[in-house]
């Protein structure tokens, strides 16, 4: 420590490491407080979905073969592992569907999941309180979003496990109350234990990528291990791994800091409805609206001739119309508004193999055109411009704009929607009562209660 109490470091980690030490849940605003358990809760939803892929199915059995039972559950399906075989398989299997929350202002990627299943893991191993799971899930999210919006991330870099680690680490610090001087050399150890991840695997469509926010997890337990056992980070590994030429050239340090406590990333933090990548959601939300428009609440593929886009730049890059993967349609806007306008409505059928396979969404997708609006790209870290021009073959034309994806804070789903969300991911596990009845007590949940009781009798 410093002569004046601080961790030795530099000083806007000093100023984050403090912060992140002494707040308590009762600092919260309650609004943030209320903002974590939606996160909690939607991360949740996605990842007892994602274990019902045939994959996840395969991977979970063969990772937990010859383990010992422990601590810490396999969302929703009865096992026990350790904690950081847990982390990893429910962080896996969290992003399988392109159902979890995401946050375009924390730099791009979802923040919530590659945190959430290692501070439940943590939470359920040390029989923390609720309050303190919550606490250290918002303030890792906090700390992985301020680093990863201070820097700016190399476009070949996939934003999953990049500061991701950064996040889980911290939360599992929390849990364990570690001084300042611990949090700081937390930070630093998991801020260069990312992977160097690739943005091509989903324009390709391959499923690697899912592997990424498990290792997000996975890491974040592995490096408080690695600090409980002594283990030191550089001096400033954050600035080393976030803006020396690693993920990114450049990091605004102040940035990192500025207005702790008082202005919050996860309140910028945003929801899916849609099964797909967010960038895709520009072009389905319009499809969804020109279905809900047409007569009867329905359009007959065979009908239009064309449909044209003008978006921003990320966007643009999810043209892609010869779509042959359930994973990779997540990523097409033509594929993704074909199948919105084909099933009438969003659904996870819409991007499942029989999707893929059916020759008239196919057909369709091939005559869907994105292109770049260089001036939508200018706003597009605060707004997310699109237009649409639907052409039919009789001659007609529908044409439609939107500012905002739905879902983002100013354009927000409302929350019956979410809970519906919540159930229909859970559902097929749970049964649908007891998957309404798992959201109303993650969303109402005393802070006193102890997270492992919390969880049996809840069967997470």
């Amino acid at each position: 420590m410093s002569a004046d109490g601080l961790p030795r470091g530099p000083a806007y980690l000093q100023t984050l490491s403090t912060w992140l030490a002494r707040t308590r849940l009762e600092d919260l605003p309650p609004e943030i407080v209320e903002r974590g358990r939606w996160i909690m809760a939607d991360c949740i939803g996605a990842v007892v979905a994602g274990l019902r892929v045939p994959e996840m199915q395969a991977f979970t059995t063969k990772h937990l073969e010859g383990g010992a039972p422990g601590p810490a559950s396999v969302l929703g399906i009865g096992l026990r592992t350790e904690p950081i075989k847990a982390a990893l398989v429910n962080g896996m299997a969290g992003t399988w569907l392109e159902q979890d929350e995401g946050n375009l202002h924390a730099g791009g990627g979802h923040p919530g999941i590659q945190l959430a299943t290692a501070t439940l893991a943590a939470a359920q191993q040390r029989d923390s309180s609720f309050g303190d799971m919550l606490l250290a899930f918002i303030l890792g999210y906090e700390a992985s979003s301020r680093v990863s919006r201070a820097s700016k991330l190399k476009l070949v870099f996939h934003p999953h496990a990049t500061s991701g680690p950064i996040g889980a680490a911290v939360a599992v610090a929390k849990l364990d109350h570690v001084d300042a001087a611990e949090m700081m050399a937390t930070l630093n150890v998991g801020a260069t234990l990312g992977i160097a991840t690739s943005r091509n695997a989903i324009l390709e469509g391959v499923t690697v990528r899912n592997a990424y926010a498990g290792l997000s997890n996975y890491m974040g337990l592995f490096s408080r291990q690695m600090v409980q056992c002594g283990f030191t980070g550089e001096f400033d590994g954050v600035a080393s791994a976030h803006g020396k030429g690693g993920f990114s050239d450049v990091i605004d340090r102040d940035h990192v800091v500025e207005r702790l406590g008082e202005f919050w990333v996860i309140a910028r933090s945003y929801f899916k409805i849609h099964s797909s990548g967010r960038y895709a959601h520009s072009g389905i939300d319009l499809a969804e609206q020109a279905v809900r428009d047409a007569p009867g609440g329905k359009i007959d593929p065979e009908s239009i001739e064309r449909i044209d886009f003008s978006t921003y730049f990320h966007a643009k890059m999810l043209d892609r119309q010869d779509i042959d993967t359930s994973f990779g349609a997540r990523f097409s806007i033509p594929f993704g508004v074909a199948t919105m306008i084909y099933h009438g409505g969003p659904d996870l059928e819409n991007f499942e193999d029989a999707a893929v396979a059916n020759p008239v969404i196919q057909s369709l997708a091939r005559r869907v055109f994105v292109t770049e609006n260089p001036e939508y790209t200018k706003v597009s870290l605060g707004m997310q411009k699109t237009d649409m021009k639907i052409t039919f073959r009789d001659g007609r034309t529908y044409e439609a704009h939107a500012d905002y994806i739905r879902g983002e804070p100013q354009n927000p789903h409302p929350p019956e929607a979410l809970r519906r969300k919540f159930i229909r991911l859970t559902r097929d596990t749970w049964g649908e009562a007891h998957a309404a009845a798992v959201h109303y007590a993650i969303m109402g949940a005393a802070p006193a209660t102890p997270f492992r009781a919390f969880a049996e009798a809840n069967r997470l």
